[in-house]
């Protein structure tokens, strides 16, 4: 296929309005015009995300704000697709829980310890702050290709710019738990970065992954057969996981969690949990549990059509036509909207304690 062309978008972030963000530099000191890809993990120094900084960190590509650091993610990193993961947070905590059931006695108060967590990918950075708030005496890191941009920080977080595909050698021994979620999409190496929780936790933490496999499932909940009758949102999401396979992410990571986890041999008591949802509103029955499935069945259609305008760098980047992607979206977000086919996502959770 041939690659389409980029989009003529210029930058709409001004300069005014900066938010201030908690950062540390591996290598070289942070200033507002530049900063190193990898963290020194010392004590936090602020600065403002000015636009300068905002050139350096972000490039434009059909339209969205892409991260400047990697190649392997290619999802945006823009105001737009921050709010998708801030309204996911908030449907994924109401429906999954807030945390696994072990964050509890691990962060529990010990006197003479600060307990510490990082946050590996952390996206809109949601899940940290929600962390810092709630265990004001933990100490939490944030990781991801750009800083996290909420205004109000809590004092007890902050945010590194880090690719974690380079490895997590400066943070060996560092925390008492270690998250993940969503992120496979931009790592080379998923399994290896299973290995690196394991030095990266200290004895006892929490492990804790959980990841979408980019397939669609039917009423049956077995995988849809990739036809041309096909549907289309199931059509969509193949090229989707096509796309991160051809960029280096590991889309299937979802599938494989929990025995690289259990099998490891650094971890005990690793526990499994997965979640059926409704792609949209289809659900029949009339009785509260029906209603329930059809509230996060609405909640999780709008993150699927704001994450198909999300994957549109990532399609067209690596050789999908506008001719054959745009059709193909139009009928993915009919499906969705009509609510007349019945089908699911599977998210995947894998937690565990170091030995």
């Amino acid at each position: 296929m041939a690659s389409a062309g980029y989009d003529s978008a210029s930058d709409d972030e001004s300069d005014g309005g900066s938010a201030s963000c908690v950062c540390s530099a591996r290598a070289s000191s942070v200033t507002t015009e530049d900063w190193d890809m990898r963290s020194a993990s010392p004590g936090p120094s602020v600065f403002s995300m000015t636009s300068s900084m905002r050139i350096n960190a972000f490039r434009q590509e059909y339209g969205r704000g892409l991260n400047n650091y990697s190649e392997i993610y290619r999802l945006p990193a823009d105001e737009e697709e921050l709010e998708r993961l801030d309204q996911q947070h908030a449907m994924f905590r109401e429906i999954m829980g807030k945390y696994p059931p072990p964050i509890f006695e691990v962060l529990a108060d010990t006197p003479g310890q600060v307990k510490t967590v990082v946050d590996l990918g952390c996206g809109s950075g949601s899940w940290i702050v929600d962390v810092a708030r709630d265990f004001p005496n933990c100490s939490c890191v944030a990781v991801d290709l750009i800083p996290m941009q909420i205004i109000d920080i809590p004092p007890n977080c902050r945010s590194e710019v880090d690719d974690i595909n380079l490895g997590l050698q400066h943070f060996y021994g560092e925390f008492n738990v270690a998250h993940a979620r969503l992120i496979s999409t931009g790592i080379r190496d998923y399994k290896g970065l299973v290995d690196q929780i394991s030095h990266v936790l200290k004895p006892g933490g929490l492990i804790d992954l959980t990841e979408f496999d980019f397939r669609v499932y039917d009423f049956d909940k077995q995988p849809i057969p990739i036809t041309v009758d096909a549907s289309p949102l199931a059509r969509w999401f193949h090229l989707a996981l096509r796309a991160v396979q051809m960029q280096g992410g590991e889309p299937d990571a979802a599938n494989h969690l929990y025995g690289w986890t259990r099998d490891h041999g650094a971890f005990e008591d690793v526990q499994y949990r997965e979640w059926w949802l409704q792609t949209s509103c289809w659900n029949p029955g009339q009785d509260d549990e029906a209603r329930q499935k059809n509230r996060w069945g609405a909640a999780m259609r709008e993150d699927i059509l704001a994450f198909l305008k999300s994957g549109r760098p990532l399609l067209l980047g690596t050789g999908v036509p506008e001719q054959i992607l745009n059709p193909l979206e139009e009928e993915a977000e009919r499906e969705l909207m009509e609510a007349r086919v019945p089908t699911y996502v599977r998210i995947q959770n894998v937690y565990g304690r170091r030995r």
